[in-house]
């Protein structure tokens, strides 16, 4: 396996071939003109590496590093001013990128109804996303169970337009000019599903008031 820009290489199975080579056609249609058949390519069995090597369950890797892969390519485009004017951007991170920064993300997702661009990310990224967690936005109607705990990386950073930090301290990473919002949250981890869902209240009740800042009325 090689380093390929933080992401693992990783020789792909057989029965994910042909998943990933359409995966590299969509991405090729999605960004023609911003990045080239190599690059893209790099981005994807990089990122194909990068999650088979954490015991996912294999039927989920082509679908979640088609995913991952177009949202680090979005991000390397956007600091060169490729997409500037689409939605904004808010990056939201935390420790494990398992449980708060992953139900913002899936409420402001919800809640924008394609206004804004949400990402999240860890300074720890943990195994899986909090079962809780899950279970609490499904109460929700949302489904983040195929979410997948990641690192921040400096184009994701420089991508935001606003970084809302949760609890991950000096480990948060600092650019200058950029928005940045703290929320003292509690980390969900390892508490039940009972305790878990005033948390995501007040999650839902930050995003609602971060979306009306940036002038996008949030969802009923």
């Amino acid at each position: 396996m090689d380093d390929l820009g933080g992401y693992t290489q990783s020789e792909p199975r057989a029965g994910h071939r042909l998943a990933l080579h359409t995966a590299a056609k969509r991405l090729r249609a999605e960004f023609r003109g911003v990045f080239g058949e190599e690059t893209i390519e790099r981005f994807l069995y990089g990122a194909y590496g990068d999650i088979s090597v954490r015991g996912d369950v294999p039927d989920a890797w082509p679908r979640l590093t088609e995913r991952y892969a177009r949202r680090r390519l979005h991000a390397l485009a956007r600091p060169e001013g490729v997409g500037r004017d689409g939605p904004p951007v808010v990056l939201y991170l935390c420790v494990h990128n398992a449980g708060r920064s992953i139900m913002a993300m899936g409420l402001t997702a919800r809640l924008a109804r394609g206004g804004a661009v949400a990402w999240s990310a860890g300074s720890a990224p943990g195994d899986a996303v909090d079962a809780a967690a899950v279970t609490a936005m499904e109460e929700r109607g949302i489904d983040v169970s195929a979410e997948f705990p990641t690192a921040w990386t400096d184009e994701m950073v420089r991508a935001a337009d606003v970084i809302v930090t949760m609890g991950c301290g000096d480990a948060c990473p600092v650019i200058p000019g950029k928005r940045y919002v703290d929320w003292p949250l509690a980390d969900p981890r390892g508490r039940p599903v009972a305790e878990v869902r005033p948390l995501r209240n007040e999650i839902e009740h930050r995003v609602r008031g971060l979306l009306t800042e940036l002038g996008i009325p949030p969802r009923d």
